[in-house]
């Protein structure tokens, strides 16, 4: 023994090389050696350069000795770290043998698996290492067919790790399990959707699983009965498993355990395992043997029939448990499978011996093909919990979590149910709530929360019987059954209920309602044009003062087709380019020079002709197609200026006038500043009319508007001051310019007295709170005279021009000068 080689225990020997006596045949015998060996082998040096090789290794890779010899291992092992020799070395040097897995290379650049044995050898002192490669293709090859072969038995087969793990299983464990073929078993095997039970039906705990004893105890589990239930599915699934542990030669506990199983669900349905797992998952079993006329049920079937100690003798006296109205569709199906064979599968409601009511879930199967299927088999399933459930979610799905009324779904599945049963059509009543946004904006949405669950607690104390909603923000829906002329009594005493004020947050508030009435047939046959017929009524019954009801009518119908027809046209007029604007001179009442022009739209339809401002703009507002054609007036009116500015008419300033709606969205000052900014106009030569509606809409944003407008040196303008919601507190508060006069007050001047009563007190409100008054609609020098005479000096009417083309315009001024 070499006095410094290390060995594990301090004496083991070594190996070394044969002792060369110098003559040419111990070296043939040597060479002979290696040469017998069938392995490839090398003799390598301690940095792994190859110093010879075996002819089963020249053979193997395909080499030439001349090649190899003196190269590194790596040209045959390309996979090999670069320090690959350093832990072989350090092995071999402890008296250890080194064994590692790699691919070998041939010259070709083709690769084989191989298992490299390393042992030490040394020659003198120099450590040589023998490494014998032994090839592993054959392995490889049995471990596919090994897997074939898996694939092909019709037993469920699973591997699971020493923690009970799930690590891959056959074909035919997927196809037991209900898992869809291919796919992932340790993905798609999840242990918490499935309740496993003994033979006699008791729940399994996941550590008790005969795949975890065997594990545990390293022995054998052999032919246990098992009931898989999957919760999902709700199928039940019976099986005979034996879990064989595995150990590794050397070790004491198993590395693994693999299960073999077999679905034995038919072999155990009509036995007392299968009738307690059936218990468990509330599933009843059933057989009907149509040609000796006899029936078996189950002691599950049994108890959710009521029937335990009369057990039913006959297949129809189990359908008589069926409710009548259900009943004919179960017979026809049972009849169906006793002629032409295959199965049902239907949920229906029964009532059991003791009168109780019971949703259950009757699946039968026909064991033969017609014409011999005279036998029957099947499950009854208790399904009550689960159809409660169901009803619940269903009731919460339909239902307004305020009020606790029909929301908007809930109401108009009702109505198409009551429009399919056919019979006296129903009514539907459209009611919506007068200002409510008043209450919201003053005491906040909590208030406004409950003042609604007051109003529909008034509403359903008017209509019982009948089926009410909540359809919207503050809009109501009822529909019901009630004779001609009986729908109009009910409006009335709805509108009616509110007369007595609401109480909300320690204050009183009037709310009163417009109610607008559809009946079916007459005023609409599906469920969208009832309700659309009746929100039209209810419409109009704002339009006429709200706090009253209107009932459809021909008329309603002309407006509405009119409405929809003249809507659907406005969506394409301006991409069309079918508005214009004219203007309309603003006059100095005492000298007739013009102040300024106020642009003025117009809308001409290829379809339906010249349109009215008045037959359109109220739908532009409905519809929101107002906030782009604003956008295009402002733009087209300050063009305009602009070039009238540079042919030289000094026109100081151009108004247009802006909706409610366009005050909502959150651009209106970008879309007047970027106006302004690219026709180079300062903002005083810009003036915005508005109606009185802007102040309430939106109060909370109202006033930033309007600091941001008149930080541009815009001029504002209330348009018909007087007739909408004289909200005077915005007049002190807001910063506006001017108020113009409506123009109804004007009409009856100077001979009304009331009119000149209320053109006084607008001129002197005005005037007090340092604004511009203006008049329009000025038609006789009377009317001139009289706006002088309480000091108002602008207006605008027929008297002097209408609203002119962008020529004849140009020619006004230039006549009569700024």
């Amino acid at each position: 023994m070499h006095p410094d080689c290390p060995s594990n225990d301090g004496d083991a020997p070594r190996a070394t090389a044969p002792p060369a006596d110098g003559t040419p045949a111990a070296g043939a015998r040597l060479r002979a050696l290696l040469d017998a060996v069938p392995d490839p082998i090398t003799i390598l040096d301690r940095e792994g350069r190859i110093l010879d090789l075996n002819r089963a290794g020249l053979r193997a890779w395909g080499r030439r000795r001349e090649e190899l010899v003196g190269e590194l291992v790596h040209v045959i092992n390309p996979d090999l770290p670069a320090d690959h020799m350093v832990p072989a070395v350090a092995a071999l040097e402890r008296g250890e043998t080194y064994v590692i897995e790699v691919e070998n290379m041939r010259a070709d650049g083709s690769r084989f698996p191989v298992e490299v044995h390393s042992a030490a050898l040394y020659d003198g002192d120099e450590l040589r290492v023998v490494a014998v490669a032994r090839d592993l293709s054959h392995r490889v090859e049995a471990e596919l067919n090994y897997q074939a072969l898996l694939n092909a038995i019709d037993k469920g087969v699973i591997f699971q790790g020493a923690g009970g793990e799930v690590l891959s299983g056959n074909a035919a464990a997927l196809r037991i399990l209900g898992i869809e073929a291919g796919a992932d078993l340790p993905g798609a095997l999840r242990w918490q959707d499935w309740l496993v039970v003994d033979q006699r039906g008791y729940p399994i705990a996941f550590r008790d699983m005969p795949p975890l004893r065997a594990l545990r105890t390293g022995e054998i589990v052999e032919s246990t009965l098992l009931g898989l239930y999957h919760h999902l599915r709700q199928q039940l699934t019976w099986i005979s498993a034996t879990s064989v542990p595995q150990i590794r030669p050397g070790e004491e506990r198993p590395h693994q355990v693999v299960s073999l199983f077999s679905d034995v669900t038919e072999l155990k349905r009509d036995s007392a395992m299968f009738v307690r797992a059936q218990t468990l998952a509330r599933i009843g079993g059933w057989e009907w043997d149509g040609g000796r006329g006899r029936l078996y049920l189950t002691g599950e079937s049994l108890r959710i029939l009521g029937r335990h100690e009369d057990p039913p003798a006959h297949l129809d006296d189990v359908l008589a448990h069926v409710e009548a109205g259900q009943r004919p569709q179960v017979e026809d199906a049972v009849l169906t499978l006793l002629r032409h064979g295959g199965g049902f599968d239907l949920e229906v409601p029964l009532r059991r011996r003791d009168g109780e009511r019971r949703w259950v879930r009757f699946i039968g199967q026909s064991e033969g093909r017609a014409p011999m299927s005279t036998r029957i088999t099947g499950t009854l399933q208790d399904i009550t919990q689960h159809r409660q459930i169901e009803e619940a979610l269903r009731s919460r799905a339909r239902t307004d979590p305020l009020t606790g009324l029909f929301n908007r779904d809930g109401i108009l599945a009702e109505l198409e149910r009551r429009l399919e049963t056919g019979g006296d059509g129903p009514t539907v009543l459209y009611i919506d709530l007068d200002r409510f946004k008043l209450v919201n904006d003053l005491l906040g949405h909590a208030a406004g929360d409950h003042l609604l669950v007051s109003v529909a607690q008034r509403l359903e104390a008017c209509v019982p019987g009948g089926q009410l909603a909540r359809f919207g923000g503050d809009e109501f829906l009822a529909v019901v059954d009630v004779a001609e002329g009986a729908a109009e009594a009910l409006a009335s005493r709805i509108t009616g209920a509110f007369n007595a004020p609401f109480r909300c947050a320690g204050e009183e508030f009037t709310i009163t309602t417009s109610v607008g009435i559809a009946r079916h047939p007459q005023d609409g046959r599906s469920v969208q044009q009832l309700v659309n017929n009746a929100d039209a009524a209810m419409y109009d019954a704002k339009r006429r003062g709200r706090n009253t009801w209107q009932r459809f009518n021909p008329e309603l119908a002309r407006r509405q087709s009119d409405r929809v027809q003249v809507e659907g046209q406005l969506r394409r007029a301006l991409d069309n380019g079918e508005f214009r604007l004219v203007y309309q001179p603003l006059v100095d009442l005492v000298d007739g020079r013009v102040h300024r022009a106020e642009a003025l739209l117009r809308w001409h339809s290829p379809v339906l002709g010249e349109m009215s401002p008045d037959a359109f703009i109220g739908h532009a507002e409905t519809t929101g197609d107002i906030v782009r054609i604003g956008a295009w007036v402002v733009h087209s009116a300050c063009r305009q200026l602009a070039a009238w500015r540079r042919e030289g008419l000094a026109l100081p300033r151009v108004a247009v006038n802006v909706s409610w709606r366009q005050f909502l969205t959150e651009d209106l000052p970008q879309v007047i500043a970027a106006a302004l900014a690219e026709h180079d106009l300062p903002g005083e030569g810009l003036e915005l009319e508005f109606t009185e509606r802007v102040l309430i809409e939106d109060a909370p944003d109202t006033h930033d508007s309007f600091e941001r407008l008149r930080a541009l040196g815009v001029r504002l303008t209330i348009d018909d001051f007087g007739e909408g919601y004289s909200a005077l507190n915005y007049l002190r508060r807001l910063p506006i310019h001017g108020l113009k006069l409506a123009q109804g007050f004007l009409q009856g001047v100077p001979e009304a007295p009331s009119d000149v009563a209320i053109c006084q007190a607008v001129a002197g409100l005005g005037h007090g709170l340092g604004l511009e008054v203006v008049a329009e609609g000025i038609e006789t020098a009377a009317q001139r005279e009289f706006l002088l005479g309480i000091g108002i000096r602008c207006g605008q009417g027929f008297l002097y021009a209408p609203g002119l083309e962008v020529d004849d315009f140009a020619a006004y001024l230039r006549r009569v000068g700024c």
